[in-house]
């Protein structure tokens, strides 16, 4: 069931989401060549701690960590590990913030020092795709309007779009209806109102499309090893369009 939100409560998931757009823009300056993604767990922890917010993901269907950090040819779900990263990795961090009961959800990928011009573009692109798939985001709009904008701009661009994994509505739990694919056709699936509160969260690999999971059954990498990135905003659906909730602003 879809569950529209009040202005209130949508008021409440933008103060999560500033919360965590700072989380992002703190990390642009923190991640570099040397630190472990488990500094980055730390980091966050800490910071969200200290300002009265939790992460939402740590203990959700048994997951253990605060973000989830994925590098290089890992597409989603990474666990935060002693592993440094290297100069020219890329690395997403994903986090849910739950701040007095609200959640915002954003994945951002991030440099560690300098990354090939074949990495850069792939981000470039990724985080392009998701501002083309947020324009459709509007009331008399559905779903598929939001992933054939992602799909069309994207392969257009010369990379695979993930099927695997979708974005979704967020309230009260991380995890609500829709799901919403960043592939598809337009005019097709649910229809967006107002009040609805989803995900958009393309995940773009530089090889094919499929993934396939760690052994531990949570982290999602490339088939072929190549490069992935990922961009994710929580989006309100508001009379006068969409309004980012988790925007970093700069």
């Amino acid at each position: 069931m879809i569950k529209r939100k009040s202005k209130r409560e949508i008021e409440l998931m933008q103060e999560a989401g500033k919360l965590l757009a700072n989380v992002h823009k703190e990390l642009r300056s923190f991640i570099k060549p040397g630190v472990t993604t488990m500094e980055i767990e730390n980091f966050v922890e800490k910071y969200l701690a200290e300002r009265g917010a939790t992460g939402e993901q740590k203990g959700y269907q048994g997951y253990e960590f605060t973000t989830c950090a994925s590098i290089n040819d890992e597409i989603c779900h990474g666990f935060p590990r002693d592993e440094k990263l290297q100069e020219g990795d890329i690395v997403t961090i994903d986090m849910v913030v739950n701040l007095n009961g609200a959640l915002a959800d954003s994945a951002w990928t991030h440099t560690v020092g300098e990354v090939s011009d074949e990495a850069q573009r792939l981000m470039d692109v990724t985080k392009t795709s998701l501002y083309k798939g947020i324009e459709q985001a509007k009331p008399g709009n559905r779903i598929g309007d939001i992933g054939h904008a992602i799909q069309s701009y994207a392969e257009g661009e010369g990379y695979a779009v993930v099927r695997d994994f979708t974005g979704h509505g967020i309230g009260e739990s991380i995890h609500e209806d829709p799901y919403i694919p960043h592939f598809g056709a337009p005019g097709k699936g649910a229809r967006l109102k107002e009040g609805m509160v989803i995900t958009i969260e393309p995940m773009l690999n530089v090889g094919q499309w499929g993934s396939r999971m760690d052994e531990n059954n949570w982290t999602a990498r490339t088939i072929d090893g190549s490069l992935s990135a990922q961009y994710e905003h929580t989006v309100a659906i508001t009379k006068d369009g969409p309004v980012i909730l988790t925007e970093q602003e700069d």
